[in-house]
């Protein structure tokens, strides 16, 4: 398993969550359960304990996405390192499931899970994908959905650094939204101009008298 997968597990935490609109999903032990995806072996240990400890965590993501939201790169990697700091990862070679051609082996970096909560667990995990992202690609690459109210963190992978949004629903509605807004003040521009132009005529009009 790359090292680039376990940056979702950031994502995943962070947008359980939708400040703007007052909505948690964060709300039970299922819930944090289902925030390991396949993972069960390591959901299996969730407690009610984990929800506030997991909501603590998503606060400290958030804000490293919020960081380099705001293009300030020191604060987003102190931020980070923080996080690394208080939950080490255990880095292992593994060849598990992957086979080549010849029936080898296809050896992978693995971050192994073995901490004494579900919370520490899911957090080394998640900051160690996240600061692989961000090394790997650079801090501009973690975001916040410009798709108002929408604030959700994504990873952008674009080749162009191109990338706004969240997801394809947000993107269209942003895009539907300034249409909108440029038909809006397509429909005003006529009547400004005539009023602007019917201004001019009188005022020659006067100076001519």
């Amino acid at each position: 398993m790359e090292l680039a997968y376990y940056s979702d597990y950031a994502v995943r935490l962070v947008n359980s969550e939708d400040p703007a609109r007052g909505k948690d999903t964060l709300t039970s032990v299922e819930a944090v359960r289902d925030l390991f995806g396949a993972n069960q072996s390591a959901a299996r240990r969730a407690t009610e304990s984990d929800v506030t400890r997991f909501r603590s965590v998503r606060a400290r993501l958030r804000a490293v996405f919020e960081a380099a939201d705001d293009g300030d790169e020191t604060l987003a990697v102190d931020l980070l390192n923080s996080l690394l700091l208080e939950f080490p990862v255990s880095p292992q070679i593994s060849g598990h499931d992957f086979r080549d051609d010849d029936g080898r082996p296809l050896w992978h970096m693995h971050l192994a899970d073995h901490p004494s909560n579900a919370t520490t667990g899911y957090a080394a995990i998640a900051a160690m994908g996240l600061a692989f992202h961000l090394t790997e690609y650079g801090v501009d690459r973690l975001g916040l959905c410009e798709a108002a109210p929408c604030r959700n963190a994504y990873l952008d992978t674009s080749t162009n650094r191109s990338r706004r949004y969240c997801s394809d629903r947000c993107a269209t509605r942003a895009n539907v939204a300034a249409y909108r807004a440029r038909k809006r003040l397509e429909a005003t521009r006529p009547e400004s101009t005539g009023r602007t132009a019917d201004s001019a005529q009188s005022a020659t009009a006067h100076g001519e008298r």
